[in-house]
This record gives C-alpha cells, sequence and structure tokens, in this order.
C-alpha cells in the first residue's frame, strides 16, 4: 500500500487534501483523475515495487540476513573451487615436474590456488566497474576463509594418502589423488561457506558488486 499526502480527486472532480489510497483496495478500478496526478500516483507505485524488488533480490543472493540455500552455497563454493583446482594441480604439476621437496610442492599449490581464486573473482568484480585494489578487497573478503579450508583439505588428503606425494605425472595415484582430494575439499567447503553467506560475510560481499 502506497500513503502519500497529496490532492486527491474523487469520483465526481472534486479534491480534498488527504492520505491517497490505492483505489483497487477498495474493489474501484475507474476513478477521474487528472492525467499529471494519475502519473505521479503511478510513479509511486513503481517506486515501491522496485524498492521491493531489490530487497527481495538481495535476500535470495544472500546479500540479507533472508534464508541461505544449499544451492547458493554450491555455487559459491564451486566458483571458488575453480581457481583453487587450477592453482593447486598446477602448482602439483610444477613441483613433481622439477623434482621440488614435497613441502616445497605443498607450499607452491597453496600460494598457486590463493592467486588464481582471488584472480577468478576479482575478474567479475572489475566488470562491474571496480577498480583492481578495490577488487583486490573483495575478493579478500569473499574467498579467503573459502580457500584456507579448501587447501587445508585437500592438502591434507594428497598427504595422507600413500605414495601420493611420490606419485609421478604418468602415475594414476597422482590425478586421482588429486581428484578425490578436491572432492572432499568440496563437500567439507559448502557448509562453511553456507554459514557465511547467511550473515553477510564470503560470497554475499561479491553479489553487491554484479
Amino acid at each position: 500500500m502506497v500513503r502519500e499526502r497529496r490532492w486527491e480527486y474523487n469520483p465526481l472532480g472534486t479534491r480534498r487534501e488527504g492520505v491517497w489510497e490505492h483505489p483497487a483496495a477498495f474493489g474501484v478500478t475507474s476513478l477521474r483523475y487528472p492525467l499529471g496526478v494519475y502519473n505521479e500516483m503511478l510513479v509511486a507505485d513503481r517506486r515501491s515495487d522496485m524498492s521491493s524488488h531489490e530487497h527481495d533480490t538481495m535476500t535470495q543472493h544472500g546479500g540479507g540476513r533472508g534464508t541461505t540455500t544449499w544451492s547458493m552455497a554450491a555455487q559459491a563454493t564451486l566458483h571458488c573451487l575453480t581457481g583453487c583446482a587450477i592453482g593447486e594441480v598446477l602448482g602439483m604439476v610444477i613441483g613433481t615436474a622439477t623434482g621440488l621437496h614435497n613441502t616445497g610442492t605443498v607450499i607452491l599449490s597453496i600460494v598457486l590456488a590463493f592467486i588464481f581464486g582471488y584472480a577468478l573473482t576479482m575478474r567479475g568484480v572489475i566488470r562491474s566497474g571496480l577498480s583492481f585494489s578495490a577488487a583486490f578487497k573483495v575478493a579478500l573478503a569473499a574467498d579467503t576463509v573459502s580457500i584456507a579450508v579448501m587447501e587445508i583439505i585437500d592438502n591434507t588428503v594428497i598427504v595422507a594418502v600413500p605414495g601420493a606425494m611420490d606419485a609421478q605425472l604418468n602415475d594414476w595415484l597422482f590425478w586421482g589423488s588429486l581428484a578425490i582430494s578436491l572432492v572432499i575439499a568440496f563437500i567439507v567447503t559448502t557448509p562453511v561457506n553456507r554459514w557465511m553467506i547467511s550473515r553477510g560475510l564470503g560470497h554475499a560481499v561479491v553479489h553487491g558488486h554484479h
């Protein structure tokens, strides 16, 4: 219901000052209003509808404190996992191919996972008009916890699998352990992201820039 103090025209063509209420609320569909006043009323209605739509959109995307679905959390986790997986796999491949020590390979993978994870988020928000520094701050707020959880899980799994760190690029154990570690990381991180988005944290920060 839109309530605004303005000159109200009744069906008889007279006017009085008061609070105008939408005629549809009373089952009235044909009142005679001067064109200018009627247009003002339409504008008020449209502004009210737009505000409601924007509020609903923010709630659905996690910008508010509304319900956060598992689907939203899974999408946010998948977005983060994409950048992490690129960095993780690349780090493992480089470390294995160059004969790095296991510790050096793990560190390289973690560093590259953060770099590619942040870069993927920054690319999207920079397109919305943010500067590089502002986009980096958004990426830090949105992805740091998610990437950290993923890296702890997937590297722990790889280290725990017997022989995985010593496997070569042509060994199925190398690729199999990587795939399993990323799947487990996705499963564990999804509820973490859901909890964060429901509180306006994590990937909820990114939705305000799309």
